[in-house]
């Protein structure tokens, strides 16, 4: 059982400006570099990689090599969970220190939250799927899929006994900081994820956690979901 102790240390790792921006640049699920964070947190290379050995020894950040570079990413989906938490926090409780831009506009559409889809497009998902009978409550923190959804998730080319194999959470709600309703997080949402890339149906914007819906996903969101985006 974590102590307070322990929870204000955490809390105090991502308190800190620059570490925040840090797992706010990796909170897409990608890898990056020291060189790109150091950008993102707005300090220097030197101060960057202290920043980035403290998050990797508390284990909110995991760094592989690859050649003669590091690339650091989110340890995992409870800490990818953490962030949306805060965040919806943050909305709620804070007064908007400026006001909203382009890329605000973008990111509350659709994004990707750790490696699941957020945002409007996130939300729609989820309240569709249920909606059709395809998931329910299972209780406050989990969805589960009907029988009717396992056939229609095994239709778009999820295989459900290989996401519930998964080390976490099946079908996680999340709920969703800027639309205050939930979004399917977990190996499932990631699966959904997966296949919408896989699909051309979204792309990633560059420098950022949003994401477009291409004109295919347009069409394939309203013949399969009847998803409607504006």
């Amino acid at each position: 059982m974590n102590t307070g102790s322990e929870i204000a240390e955490v809390a105090a790792l991502i308190g800190d400006p620059a570490r925040a921006n840090i797992l706010m640049a990796l909170a897409d699920g990608r890898a990056l570099t020291a060189t790109e964070l150091a950008l993102a947190a707005g300090v220097s290379p030197q101060t960057t990689s202290g920043h980035l050995a403290k998050l990797t020894e508390a284990h909110l950040l995991a760094v592989a090599a690859q050649g003669r570079h590091r690339y650091y990413r989110i340890a995992g989906p409870a800490v990818g969970h953490a962030l949306e938490s805060l965040m919806t926090l943050a909305v709620t409780g804070l007064a908007p220190k400026r006001l909203p831009s382009k890329q605000d506009d973008a990111i509350r559409a659709a994004r990707t939250c750790y490696d699941h889809l957020a945002g409007r497009l996130g939300v729609a998902l989820a309240d569709r799927l249920i909606a059709a009978g395809y998931l329910a409550p299972e209780d406050e923190q989990d969805f589960r899929v009907t029988k009717g959804g396992e056939k229609f998730l095994g239709g778009l080319g999820i295989d459900l006994d290989v996401v519930r194999r998964q080390r976490r959470a099946f079908a996680r709600q999340c709920i969703d900081w800027s639309e205050r309703r939930p979004h399917v997080a977990g190996a499932l949402g990631a699966a959904l994820a997966d296949r919408f890339f896989e699909r051309g149906w979204i792309a990633r914007v560059r420098d950022g956690r949003a994401v477009t819906v291409t004109p295919a996903g347009k069409r394939g969101l309203r013949s399969v979901f009847d998803i409607r985006l504006d």
